[in-house]
């Protein structure tokens, strides 16, 4: 068995999963995020002003991104399915990719991951308008894939983001006699009961086709504390309070998460979306892994959120990357 203990493994990443395989360590990973090449048949520079797609005559290649459609989609496949070894019962995988390749990586993992697994597809706008010459739309978005090892058991902790104050006076209109914003909602919901929540209570039954949310009892402290608003037909609704509220629950459209403007390595992506998928699908303690490491923004995501980590990368480039930044942990298997 292998000991974690956050790693940083410099090689080619199929000849390093492999032997994660056969030195046993399969189903012990909670979160994978990886952001292969996109098969974009260019060479990744950097040098000591830019560290982009540019390509300036001097340099050093970050990484290649030389591939046929078939290569690379071969490439791909390979090393899904050992990452799909590597994941446990209750792992997930995010998987960043342009929308030019991203409709056959979908089948790939659909193929691997199976259909039923699939969770959500994430579309993220990655940078500014852009005014390019071309005719076509200005390309400002990019996807990411979300697949659990299993549907259903994987760790969701469902991390919520804040309603502005502007959302916040929109949901919640009224304001009682100590300042706080609330709303109302009805205090029964869809489904009959024949036990306690289809009782009468306070003179009446339930709606047709509906229960009490709660018991006669309970509905009898709330009213006594304030907390159920009769309108003027004797219509009871419940108190909901905006300072009560866990906030919104975050879609599949992603508007604040744009590359840094000036990366430190190549298609370096947003540290706070990385902080996002890891506080959502991993528990503190779990192991997440990035086999395309790059800059370390995995590895520094993670570790920051007390997760342990694995990073896999073949570049000297991102290797001294991530040494710059504080993650000198070379390892070997």
């Amino acid at each position: 068995m292998i000991d974690i203990e956050n790693k940083i493994i410099y090689g080619d990443n199929l000849e390093i999963l492999k032997k994660f395989i056969d030195k046993n360590f399969i189903g012990k990973v909670d979160l994978i995020y990886i952001d292969p090449p996109f098969s974009t048949n260019n060479d990744f520079i950097v040098n000591d002003r830019i560290s982009t797609i540019s390509m300036p005559k001097n340099g050093n290649i970050a990484y290649s991104d030389k591939f046929s459609k078939n290569e690379y989609l071969k490439f791909l496949k390979e090393r899904l399915i050992l990452l799909n070894h590597m994941l446990s019962e209750k792992g997930s995988l995010y998987l960043h990719i342009d929308v030019k390749i991203g409709h056959y990586v979908k089948i790939l993992l659909d193929e691997i991951f199976g259909e039923e697994n699939f969770i959500s597809e994430i579309t993220r706008k990655k940078s500014n308008p852009k005014n390019f010459s071309r005719k076509a739309y200005g390309n400002e978005k990019d996807t990411i894939f979300f697949y659990a090892k299993k549907k259903g058991n994987h760790i969701w902790n469902d991390v919520t983001i804040p309603y502005s104050d502007e959302e916040l006076k929109v949901k919640y209109p009224k304001i009682d006699n100590n300042g706080r914003y609330y709303n109302t909602v009805p205090i029964h919901a869809p489904g009959e009961s024949l036990g306690e929540t289809g009782a009468m209570w306070n003179g009446m039954y339930p709606p047709e086709g509906r229960h009490w949310r709660t018991s006669p009892k309970e509905l009898d402290r709330l009213n006594e504390l304030g907390l159920i608003e009769w309108s003027n037909t004797g219509n009871p609704r419940m108190k909901k309070f905006a300072d009560e509220h866990k906030g919104k629950k975050i879609q599949d459209i992603w508007l604040n998460f744009k590359d840094p403007m000036y990366p430190i390595y190549p298609t370096e992506k947003n540290s706070d979306m990385l902080d996002l998928i890891i506080k959502q699908s991993s528990l503190e303690n779990s192991i997440v892994m990035d086999i395309f490491a790059g800059s370390g923004g995995t590895l520094i995501s993670a570790k920051k959120n007390k997760r342990s980590f694995i990073g896999i990368d073949n570049s000297e480039v991102a290797i001294k990357t991530m040494f710059s930044r504080g993650l000198n942990i070379l390892s070997l298997l």
